[in-house]
């Protein structure tokens, strides 16, 4: 999962094995952590909404995961603050 933080927008990119892992119920969480705090993305497939707390963000798909999950969408996107877009971004790599 790559993760984009830019004023009012997170952008997140993930891969078919991320995807198949939402599909089947699994959250995905990214994490990087200092001394003394840190952040924490996590999608949660299961999830209705966008909602933060210090330094943690988590974003509820479930009303949206059919949608990334079609073949024809490149990905959602939910508006709010911040505004939060998931992106299928699916390379060799697993091809």
């Amino acid at each position: 999962m790559k993760v984009r933080f830019t004023p009012g927008r997170v952008r997140v990119r993930i891969d078919d094995l991320e995807l198949a892992a939402l599909q089947r119920g699994e959250p995905l969480r990214a994490h990087v952590g200092w001394p003394g705090g840190g952040w924490t993305l996590t999608l949660d497939p299961r999830g209705h909404d966008v909602a933060g707390d210090g330094g943690t963000l988590a974003v509820g798909l479930a009303p949206l995961l059919g949608q990334l999950s079609d073949p024809a969408q490149e990905g959602v996107t939910i508006s709010g603050e911040p505004r939060v877009t998931v992106e299928k971004d699916f390379g060799p790599q697993h091809a």
